[in-house]
């Protein structure tokens, strides 16, 4: 392993860059932005890449879907990485910096690796913090988060579509109680500094009754963790009879919640239809696109499109940004692959507001995309690029991944 650059110096030139913007490109990457902002091309062709993390003197680390982590920094002010490292392997998608460390996860396990403030690559070997997480090929990625107090949250996401026994197939039947509840479909909380931990030992089981989250966040005002949830797919094939081929394009949605201790979010029982803006029974439990269930439920304070593939999520403190967007959340949407006969959707990344509770304020709106190009997608392969891993710096510029060709592009305003 290279040994850490020298870090009082390079910290020194890192703050004073951050202070200066660079000239955005002249197709801003290729994307669209609100009037105002700029973007650059940080780096380009590398690669499958899932999430993003930004340490405090503006170096950037980004996961990779197969190998491990590749780590950029800006030396001369341009915007472009000029410094590229690569350590780690067995692929994944979570990574998060916090209090010194470097967070990432595989598949199976969560790993923390010594970063020293300034250095590109770690001090000393990963440090296996969770192992053995439940991995049965769907829904395997696993998303990490942090609350106020330091603790640790990863996502375990159902392997399964509904609960099906069979799944996926027409007139599938639901099993209940699900068996993916005990050790699936929810969020786990841990220690953040213990190694070695273990799911059912050591584990907090904090929510339940979500097929899949990637996107999660902490909010510093409201002191809550915020989620988008994935959604569950064909409804009609499921159920022919009782859902059409649009209808499944529509429903159901991605939900935004606030998750709470203990809260279940209705997965795999129902789903949420942004059309008639109400949950209802899924089929595989006896739903027709008009039943209710008899149990309560939490419901969405956002129901974005359906099928949209909610991936990172991040929080603006301030900083670069105009106002209206401080406290906002911004979430990258993959885009959909499931929505035929209809072009797929999605491809973007979208802004949420958020009051001065540190509460939604009920709607959403477009901040950047043409990452998708084509006017019409009809699948995924047709997208020039995916939109995957969002995070924001220090300075307040915000940070997006592509899992297309490995893009990574920083978005600043510029001022009208």
């Amino acid at each position: 392993m290279k040994r850490p650059l020298a870090l009082a110096p390079l910290l020194a030139l890192t703050t004073s860059l951050a202070a200066a913007l660079p000239n955005p490109d002249p197709t801003n990457g290729d994307i669209t932005l609100p009037e105002g902002f700029g973007a650059v091309v940080v780096a380009d062709n590398l690669g499958g890449l899932r999430f993003i993390t930004v340490s405090p003197s503006g170096d950037i680390f980004v996961k990779t879907r197969a190998s491990g982590v590749i780590a950029l920094r800006d030396t001369d002010g341009d915007g472009r990485a000029d410094e590229r490292r690569e350590f780690g392997s067995g692929g994944g998608t979570g990574i998060a910096w916090r209090d010194g460390w470097l967070y990432h996860s595989t598949n199976d396990d969560i790993f923390r690796y010594p970063m020293p403030e300034g250095s590109l690559e770690p001090a000393g070997d990963a440090v296996r913090i969770v192992a053995a997480l439940p991995n049965r090929g769907q829904h395997a990625a696993k998303s990490i988060a942090f609350d106020g107090e330091g603790r640790l949250y990863v996502d375990v996401g159902a392997p399964s579509n509904a609960s099906g026994d069979p799944d996926r197939v027409p007139n599938a039947k639901g099993v209940r109680p699900s068996p993916w509840l005990e050790r699936h479909a929810g969020i786990w909380r841990f220690d953040a500094a213990k190694p070695e931990q273990d799911q059912v030992r050591d584990g907090f089981h904090f929510s339940t009754g979500s097929r899949h989250i990637l996107a999660i966040n902490w909010n510093p005002v409201s002191r809550a963790m915020f989620i988008v949830m994935m959604g569950r797919d064909q409804l009609d094939l499921v159920a022919p009879q009782h859902f059409t081929p649009q209808q499944n394009a529509e429903l159901p949605a991605e939900e935004m919640h606030r998750l709470d201790e203990g809260a279940n979010l209705g997965w795999p029982y129902t789903y949420w239809d942004p059309l008639k803006r109400g949950r209802f029974l899924a089929p595989e439990y006896g739903g027709d696109g008009n039943k209710r269930p008899a149990e309560k439920y939490s419901e969405p304070l956002i129901a974005f499109p359906a099928h949209w593939a909610p991936m990172q999520l991040a929080f603006n403190k301030g900083g670069n940004f105009p106002e209206r967007y401080h406290g906002g959340a911004f979430v990258a949407f993959h885009g959909s692959w499931n929505r035929a006969p209809e072009p797929q959707k999605g491809y973007k990344v979208v802004f949420v507001p958020f009051g001065p509770d540190g509460m939604p304020t009920g709607k959403y709106e477009t901040f950047a995309d043409g990452f998708a190009s084509a006017a019409e997608i009809r699948g995924p392969g047709d997208a020039r690029f995916r939109p995957c891993g969002v995070a924001f710096g220090s300075d307040g510029s915000l940070y997006v991944s592509d899992s297309q060709k490995g893009r990574v592009w920083r978005i600043f305003y510029k001022g009208k």
